[in-house]
């Protein structure tokens, strides 16, 4: 019997995680306000859990506080995939090993995690394409690169609006269409030993 509760215990541990889209939308939301400014400055971040000041941040941010909120920490996600799979992320800044510090933050190496998970979703024009909760990728020209989360809001031109930071700290704004879309994805159930 002390096995089978073992067993059991063990099985609900890897059980599926949901992330839950309206809880995201709410989540990135309350960022709005309190996350006032733009900081791409290299820091050292506690691991796991480490977050820059919550008055500061980048785009990168307002999606990795959100998606903490229930529970997956892409600090710890991503530096565990890059440890063990380091060949398959980008080689944009010329690491020769993961940096729990920044990796996370670094939106080519979100895509890269995200598309693993089986996120990845078509990319399209079409706004109805894009669900609340949804995480969008664009370039914004010059090897700049963006990531913000869907709203369940929309513009008068039916476009969702994002909440993202692009420079001015957390907002929700429509710039669905402003740049170049280059990844959408769709969180969906993680695995626990993802999250840990």
């Amino acid at each position: 019997m002390r096995m089978l509760v073992v067993l059991l215990a063990w099985a609900l541990a890897l059980a599926a995680q949901a992330i839950e889209a309206d809880r995201l939308v709410l989540d990135a939301r309350k960022q709005v306000g309190v996350t006032l400014s733009y900081d791409p400055a290299y820091r050292q971040l506690s691991y796991p859990g480490g977050d820059v000041p919550m008055a500061t941040g980048v785009c990168t941010d307002v999606v990795i506080r959100a998606l903490r909120q229930q529970g997956l920490d892409l600090q710890e996600a991503v530096h565990r995939d890059m440890r063990g799979n380091f060949a398959v992320y980008p080689r944009n800044w010329g690491l020769s090993r993961p940096d729990s510090n920044i990796d996370h933050r670094r939106v080519p190496n979100l895509m890269t995690w995200f598309k693993r998970q089986g996120w990845s979703l078509p990319i399209s024009q079409d706004a109805d394409s894009y669900r609340a909760g949804d995480i969008v990728t664009w370039d914004l020209g010059r090897g700049l690169t963006h990531i913000g989360i869907v709203s369940d809001r929309r513009a008068s031109n039916g476009a969702p609006l994002i909440l993202h930071n692009i420079g001015r700290g957390t907002q929700e704004e429509d710039i669905l269409f402003a740049y170049r879309i280059t990844g959408h994805y769709r969180p969906q159930a993680q695995q626990a030993s993802a999250l840990r």
